[in-house]
């Protein structure tokens, strides 16, 4: 729903009143994604297990996060620049599992030792970048791109709010991903 609200609003030639209501429908459907995940991870409590109580992480636990992260040996750094405002819960949780992705991956396969995180602020959007100084994803010799399966989930996380990803080789060497969330 949400991904068919967006095509029709950026292909069809409606009117502003059309295109703001295409919008608000895949406003809804994000909001309905997102509390349907939260409900979903209520559900695959096993017997005995309390629900979490602590909020899901978000923007906010990004500091703490690559601090961690300069614990297991790679040096982080995160860079904010804009005016700080929350995003809705989704987006939070989100933004905070497309850097945890990135810095794990980044630990794991990249053979690096410098990382930056950069959130900047816009008017409009989101901007977030993750690179570094490594090697890069381990590529397949089959099809040329990487194994896994975690561009594949930020790549699902970023569509679910209306954003763009994109991921590769960094000019300066490393990698990079670029991800931009329009926000309100």
């Amino acid at each position: 729903m949400v991904v068919q609200a967006q095509a029709l609003a950026a292909t069809g030639s409606g009117e502003a009143e059309q295109q703001d209501a295409l919008g608000r429908v895949a406003g809804l459907g994000r909001e309905a994604l997102s509390e349907m995940h939260r409900m979903l991870g209520l559900l695959r409590l096993q017997d005995g297990e309390l629900a979490e109580r602590e909020p899901q992480p978000g923007v906010r636990d990004l500091e703490a996060l690559v601090a961690r992260t300069g614990e297991a040996g790679l040096d982080a750094a995160l860079i904010v620049t804009g005016e700080r405002r929350e995003l809705q819960p989704g987006a939070e949780l989100s933004v905070y599992r497309i850097v945890q992705e990135a810095l794990t991956n980044v630990i794991r396969h990249a053979r690096a030792r410098h990382a930056t995180v950069t959130l900047c602020y816009g008017a409009h959007r989101l901007e977030l970048t993750v690179a570094d100084d490594g090697a890069g994803p381990p590529l397949t010799d089959e099809l040329e791109r990487p194994t896994g399966h975690g561009l594949v989930g930020m790549r699902e996380r970023v569509a679910l709010f209306g954003g763009t990803l994109d991921a590769g080789p960094a000019p300066a060497g490393g990698y990079r991903i670029h991800v931009t969330l329009p926000v309100s």
